[in-house]
């Protein structure tokens, strides 16, 4: 029944439409009525975006509410036709804290009578402390109230070192603006001046007819061609021809000499393309560990050896590795000859001659050989003989309780330093090294034989590999460090096991690896094993040498270890220093540390930027690639105008 109904209303409805449908009058009045309700819905849609769009303030539950200043707000312009682009970037943000610390960090150029400032061997400064046994040339660094805060100046006229084999043989005068060594030295042919640059004919005091020549001599008396020597020291350095001379056989000099009368020795060297550092065996050790280098070597350097019961010659045992060499030439050597020339007595000389040996001998060292102006001596492999001498004699007691490896501001002492413990009387003490070039990849004895705790075979292996990955992705990032011979001297300041500079063993460049003081394993010790060179450094203090010391420097993870022990500025402000102008710099770091880093170094006018791990963007890890741009002092004419004004 109620579906009959239903069915009936549905046919009338049907019914009704239709009768309105064929009415002419009906269909007009229908399209009417849907015109006039489409004009509506259009103006109340166009009202409505007008309104939600409008800069003006909009009542809400009774407040009024200014619009956002960080939101995106749209401006139309009524001129233009076409359509305003779809933002869909994120507008709503808090923004950073701005970084106070470099904002406020500004480096002006220092004064250009600082062109040569070295802050730990400042000269006026060493005048407050004793002359005796030369302390006053030891470092000695500034309060931090005395830091520089500016920019070290190159001399006007400045210009980037000759290429390497070039640079050994001469250098630019506007470098090193000294001629007081081709006077002082110039009978002994260290160093000429001709032109606009410095010549280098490769004399020394003890070896007239050149350097080569001395080597060659030297190389008749113990074998330098083998392999068996990779590490040599020069104390008292000069010019470091030496060392210079050295290089074409291998054999990787470290040399040094104290910023004193005789101007500019170690700069000459560093100039020349030599590795070199300012120093002087006086109080405290030389920052080498023990047991570095396979010879030690001293030509007319002056140091009393025999005095103050051989303390000086005990400290050149304490780094000479077990077998190696100490060549002695110059007084009071072959005295008979030249006492007339040194102007010396014959009985002088000869008390000095017995005095080196009497040490020598209480050191355990045997007198290989002694022919004309030069003596050698060779330590022993192990210290079996020399302890049982010692219950008889008593003259040199062994050190007890020392760090061997510490010599970061640590004072010698006359104690013989003990070699490691040996079972058998031909067994090398601390291990045997691999020769050149083997010795390089080979594991050092010191973490074959656990020394190093942490670090394995296989740890060191890996290592290796991965320098040599990074080292080539370095070179795709910085054309400069890519280009064959651009580069001589490269630092690493935080060099762990040396396989940077293990990676550029190939390129005619040489690597002064840094090991922080502060750093977690001292490892300074197994690149020396691996024939490799370098010295310790704390990075809160200015580095012993001269400005403008190196064209590339290299840092892994160092403000990260420095971050709660020094201001980041003041290390960048030391790297500037020693960094040549147009040379370059690649730290790899955290990237908030290196954002910091660039935001300074920006400052100090480098080119700058931050490129992503030779892995791949999504690493943490990053690398910062800068060149320090070429300026000088202004003209002398002009600095002294801008100093009356």
């Amino acid at each position: 029944m109620i579906k009959t109904q239903e069915r009936t209303k549905m046919a009338n409805w049907a019914i009704l439409v239709q009768n309105c449908i064929s009415k002419k009058s009906n269909n007009q009045l229908t399209r009417l009525y849907l015109l006039t309700f489409t004009t509506f819905l259009c103006t109340f849609f166009y009202l409505l975006g007008l309104w939600q769009h409008s800069p003006t303030t909009v009542a809400i539950s009774g407040h009024r509410h200014l619009p956002d200043a960080n939101c995106h707000t749209l401006h139309l312009n009524s001129n233009s036709t076409a359509s305003p682009d779809l933002d869909f970037a994120a507008h709503h943000f808090v923004p950073d804290p701005p970084s106070t610390a470099a904002r406020d960090f500004h480096a002006p150029p220092c004064d250009a009578s600082l062109s040569e400032y070295t802050p730990c061997e400042d000269v006026q400064r060493s005048l407050k402390f004793p002359r005796e046994r030369l302390i006053y040339r030891e470092r000695h660094c500034p309060t931090p109230e005395e830091v520089l805060r500016c920019r070290i100046p190159a001399p006007f006229g400045y210009r980037v070192p000759l290429r390497w084999p070039a640079s050994r043989d001469a250098a630019w005068y506007a470098n090193v603006p000294h001629k007081e060594l081709t006077v002082e030295k110039k009978n002994q042919n260290w160093v000429r001046f001709e032109g606009d640059r410095f010549r280098f004919p490769g004399g020394g005091t003890m070896f007239p007819r050149g350097a080569s020549a001395y080597i060659d001599d030297i190389g008749k008396l113990i074998d330098l061609k083998d392999g068996s020597i990779r590490t040599a020291l020069d104390t008292g350095c000069g010019v470091a021809s030496w060392g210079a001379y050295l290089l074409s056989r291998d054999i990787l000099a470290m040399s040094f000499a104290p910023r004193d009368t005789h101007e500019a020795q170690v700069q000459f060297a560093l100039e020349r393309g030599v590795p070199a550092l300012i120093g002087v065996i006086a109080s405290i050790r030389l920052p080498y560990p023990s047991r570095s280098f396979d010879m030690a070597h001293c030509s007319r350097c002056l140091i009393p050896w025999g005095q103050d019961e051989g303390i000086y010659l005990t400290e050149v045992d304490r780094v000479l590795r077990p077998g190696g060499y100490w060549i002695l030439s110059g007084p009071p050597i072959n005295w008979e000859s030249h006492w007339k020339g040194w102007e010396r007595t014959r009985e002088s000389l000869k008390d000095e001659q017995d005095g080196i040996e009497k040490v020598a001998k209480s050191l355990c060292w045997k007198l290989l050989v002694k022919k004309g102006d030069l003596a050698i001596w060779q330590k022993p492999t192990n210290h079996m003989h020399c302890k049982i001498a010692r219950k008889v004699f008593k003259n040199r007691p062994f050190c007890e309780a020392q760090n061997p490896d510490k010599a970061w501001y640590t004072k010698m002492d006359t104690c013989l330093t003990p070699l490691p413990e040996v079972n058998d009387l031909k067994e090398v003490s601390g291990g045997e090294l691999a020769k050149w070039p083997e010795r390089l990849t080979s594991v050092p004895p010191r973490i074959s034989r656990g020394s190093l705790k942490g670090i394995t075979g296989e740890m060191f292996k890996e290592d290796t590999m991965l320098w040599k990955k990074r080292v080539a992705y370095y070179k795709s990032l910085d054309y400069q460090l890519a280009e064959r011979g651009r580069y001589r001297n490269l630092l690493d300041m935080n060099a762990y096991l040396g396989g940077f500079a293990a990676a550029l063993i190939d390129d005619p460049v040489w690597v002064m690896n840094i090991v922080p003081v502060e750093a977690q394993i001292n490892t300074l010790g197994a690149i020396y094993e691996r024939g490799l060179i370098g010295t310790y450094q704390n990075w809160c203090e200015a580095m012993s040498t001269y400005p403008r010391t190196y064209d590339f420097i290299h840092g892994d993870s160092v403000f990260s270890l420095y971050q709660d022990r020094c201001k980041m500025e003041e290390i960048l402000l030391e790297m500037d220093r020693i960094l040549r102008p147009q040379g370059s710099v690649i730290l790899r770091d955290d990237v908030d540390v290196l954002v910091r880093v660039k935001s300074y170094a920006d400052a100090m006018d480098w080119d700058s930027r931050i490129a992503d791990h030779e892995n791949g963007p999504h690493q943490r890890e990053k690398i910062l690639i800068a060149v320090k741009q070429y300026w000088t002092a202004p003209p002398p004419d002009q600095d002294q105008q801008q100093r009356k004004l």
